[in-house]
């Protein structure tokens, strides 16, 4: 496995590997856990060269989110990328993403303005943003997103659609703790106690499943499912349970085949996020 930083190296290495067959590209944040190793797994499996990014990206935290906080563990993302399979760790800095004079974003209007976009008002610019510079730099056949961050997924899917990027997008499932957590860079600032509580989200979720399997449509009543069973934690508080469209995530009144189940929660300082495809079953 080779690591760089330089951009332009990162260009002459992909150049090479292009001509040499498929190109996998798995962008983080670092501080990888499994769900990251699954990703690169599935990626390697499934095309000739795997590039993976590691940065931190300002311009998708707020001024009052985690950024100074967030898990940095370079060591150990090393060994962890290399034993996963990839060819090539890239770990830009900060001045080559952003030089001096940097002024240009990306917007994806209408899909990020609900939800995370309501919290998080200039989170998916940043995002939107960074991974559009990724994809030009790296232009790889496919990006591997995990379905974690569902609506994440669904902006880069609108992103790489109206701006004719060449890659295709692979939304992989969501790798969990044995107790249903869902794993997150996160999850390692969480307390014991927190921790224990932290699993009810998954909990909430699956109960609402199981209620969508009794014969429930409403989504007030499947959103209270959930909500309740979060409010039985003391001190836990939750952004937004929400039904939506798969695709639009647009709300929904009823379920009528399919949706996504959508949840954010406080627990101690930290913020989790998961959600749930809920699909009537066949008679």
């Amino acid at each position: 496995m080779r690591v760089v930083s330089s951009i332009n190296r990162v260009r002459q290495i992909l150049k090479s590997a292009r001509s040499n067959g498929t190109i996998a590209f798995v962008p983080t944040m670092g501080a990888l856990h499994e769900g990251h190793l699954s990703l690169m797994k599935k990626a390697k499996a499934e095309c000739d060269f795997l590039v993976v990014s590691l940065f931190v990206n300002p311009l998708q935290f707020g001024p009052t989110e985690d950024f100074k906080v967030y898990p940095r563990e370079l060591a150990s993302d090393r060994k962890k990328a290399h034993s996963a399979g990839a060819d090539l760790l890239w770990i830009p800095s900060e001045k080559d993403l952003y030089p001096p004079g940097f002024q240009s974003t990306v917007t994806v209007s209408k899909i990020s303005q609900p939800w995370e976009g309501i919290f998080r008002p200039d989170h998916f610019k940043g995002v939107s943003t960074i991974v559009a510079k990724l994809l030009q730099i790296t232009r790889p056949d496919r990006l591997y997103l995990g379905q974690k961050d569902y609506q994440q997924s669904c902006v880069i899917r609108q992103m790489i659609r109206d701006l004719h990027f060449e890659t295709q997008m692979r939304v992989c499932a969501t790798c969990r703790e044995k107790d249903g957590l869902a794993m997150s860079s996160r999850n390692a600032r969480l307390s014991t106690k927190a921790r224990e509580n932290a699993a009810i989200l998954y909990r909430a979720l699956q109960a609402a499943k199981n209620q969508v399997r009794s014969g429930e449509r409403d989504a007030k009543c499947i959103i209270q499912t959930v909500t309740s069973l979060l409010e039985s934690i003391p001190g836990l508080k939750y952004d937004y349970v929400a039904l939506c469209d798969i695709e639009t995530l647009e709300p929904l009144e009823r379920l009528a085949d399919c949706a996504v189940l959508l949840a954010a929660i406080h627990i101690g300082r930290v913020r989790l996020i998961d959600n749930i495809r809920l699909k009537i079953p066949k008679k």
